[in-house]
């Protein structure tokens, strides 16, 4: 089982080779709106634990997803409790029935 830290762009890359086939460098650069080198840093890092292969074409690259026993983990909340300020003071209105302007 390989775990994968939820809200990182590995865990997108991951999410979207399991929905998608076949996908190449550059569309998955455009789908997560990030570079080409960052997507590239990340499947090569993919590709050194064996989830990746990537299939070089003569004018484009795409990837291929080997594993699907993955297991997405959070990342650690926290602990301590946030207070939120309201939203600002409540005025009452006065009951008035009378004329605006005199």
């Amino acid at each position: 089982m390989i775990e994968i830290t939820t809200g990182t762009i590995g865990e997108k890359i991951i999410k979207i080779l399991q929905k998608t086939y076949p996908v190449t460098v550059n569309d998955l650069a455009n789908m997560l709106n990030i570079s080409q080198t960052a997507v590239m840093r990340e499947i090569q890092k993919f590709q050194t634990k064996g989830i990746v292969q990537l299939d070089f074409l003569p004018n484009k690259t795409y990837i291929r997803l080997l594993r699907n026993d993955f297991s997405f983990v959070g990342k650690k909340r926290q602990r301590k409790f946030i207070k939120h300020k309201s939203g600002g003071k409540r005025y009452q209105q006065d009951e008035y029935d009378g004329f605006m302007y005199s």
